[in-house]
């Protein structure tokens, strides 16, 4: 009897087999899709903040390792704030050490510098790196995630929350491609000394030669990076940023098939959206939020735009291009910390075209381009980024000078060349703006004041 059994299980078990493989790749397909995220665009002009091209770009997403933009936005501003210098020393705790690869592999209780930090976020990805940058200036990694969120609130980042340093994944954490591409500008608008770091095509950490991630890097003309990311669930995900002929744009690719997908999608639209973008002077297109959060409120931002009807974020479908105007966000005026000064608000005269939202709303505002009245220059600078600079160099001098008026670069062919204008703009007479001169010139930069 015992031999009879044995036949029949023997006969039967491919039957079986069969049963629960097909059991198992039923239960497989019922489950719950958590594989990569669908795919999602833009192509903003960086001179004006204008979408040449958007789809699902207000579609939440998740940002895998394209969240190091912020920590690196954080990063610089330490740089700028003096909070720390470049040989800052950054330790790693075991937390920092225990992170998946991509890494660098430092153990915990060692330490690497600052610049080293930021070779290893833009160029190897590296998790561990991410991890102790955000302890170092958060004091643990989760409140880190918070600072980020609230500067991405106050950059207009409206639809992005994060959590960890890095990207690794995490349910909780999410981005949008058309927040993205404003942070990928405000890294350029804001922190143009440190930018070159992105389009940096190797580094030497130890024994080993790490080369950028990004394969674009050398494949298209004025390409300049930023950041690729990847998980499992996000896709292949790309922010790049391109100079060319006078034209800028940063584009966003999310949710990718494969690397190779990705970046082919990422040349086409480079190819296709470049010549459509403005050889006009550059705007500021992301407003630079103020130096402090504050819990529960947020900050004014500086403008020097016309405000215009609310502006309404459509789901677009490929392909189709957006008015041309650019998207600001209103936030409370914050309230003093307590033990704190609080900082200045940042204001600037404006006279509206149209109803608007109330000065407490976080709710976007359309906003026209409207710089008018007296501009002060200080200098022709051969590229954008060395104007930036200049602009930047002048307003850490003459701190406080430069509050109530933003800046811009305005492009002129000159012999042959092309030459970058710094200017400030916003002035509310010819006095303030040679007054502004006077200062200026007593600390050694060239000034010219002009009304526009």
């Amino acid at each position: 009897m015992r031999t009879v059994v044995v036949t029949i299980l023997r006969i039967l078990a491919p039957a079986f087999s069969i049963i629960i493989m097909s059991a198992a790749a039923m239960a497989l397909a019922s489950a719950p899709a958590q594989a990569k995220q669908d795919y999602a665009g833009i192509v903003m002009d960086a001179k004006t903040g204008k979408v040449l091209y958007s789809h699902q770009a207000d579609g939440r997403r998740y940002p895998a390792s394209l969240t190091k933009m912020m920590t690196l936005y954080l990063l610089f501003e330490a740089l700028d704030s003096g909070k720390v210098d470049q040989k800052t020393r950054i330790r790693f705790s075991n937390h920092a050490a225990s992170m998946q690869p991509s890494k660098l592999g430092v153990k915990a209780g060692s330490s690497i510098s600052v610049q080293q930090a930021i070779y290893a976020l833009a160029i190897k990805s590296a998790n561990d790196a991410a991890a102790a940058v955000g302890e170092h200036l958060g004091g643990s990694e989760s409140k880190f995630g918070e600072m980020m969120t609230a500067k991405a609130h106050a950059l207009g980042m409206k639809n992005t929350v994060f959590k960890n340093a890095s990207g690794l994944p995490d349910s909780r954490q999410y981005t949008t491609a058309r927040d993205m591409a404003l942070l990928g500008i405000a890294l350029r608008e804001h922190y143009p000394h440190y930018y070159k770091y992105f389009s940096t095509r190797s580094f030497k950490f130890g024994k080993h030669q790490y080369s950028n991630h990004n394969r674009l890097l050398g494949q298209i003309r004025g390409y300049d990076g930023i950041k690729t990311g990847y998980t499992r669930a996000s896709g292949f995900n790309l922010v790049s940023s391109v100079e060319d002929n006078g034209r800028s744009i940063v584009a966003v690719v999310l949710g990718g098939q494969t690397g190779k997908s990705r970046n082919a999608q990422m040349a086409k639209l480079i190819g296709q959206y470049l010549p459509k973008a403005s050889r006009g002077r550059d705007q500021m297109v992301v407003a630079k939020a103020g130096k402090g959060i504050v819990k529960g409120g947020g900050n004014v931002f500086a403008s020097l735009f016309k405000l215009g009807k609310r502006a309404p974020l459509p789901e677009p479908s490929p392909l189709e291009a957006e008015p041309s105007m650019v998207t600001a966000y209103a936030a409370p005026t914050p309230a003093p910390a307590v033990g704190r000064t609080p900082d200045p608000v940042i204001t600037a005269s404006v006279q509206p075209a149209a109803p608007v939202a109330s000065a407490t709303s976080s709710e976007p505002i359309a906003i026209r381009e409207s710089i008018s009245g007296w501009h002060v220059q200080i200098g022709a600078m051969p590229s954008k980024d060395s104007a930036l600079a200049r602009l930047n160099k002048a307003r850490n001098a003459l701190p406080g000078l430069f509050d109530t008026v933003a800046n811009y670069t305005e492009t002129v062919e000159s012999g042959g060349a092309t030459l970058y204008r710094a200017r400030f703009a916003g002035f509310t007479s010819k006095d303030a703006a040679w007054s502004a001169c006077t200062r200026l010139k007593k600390a050694k930069f060239d000034c010219l004041a002009l009304q526009n």
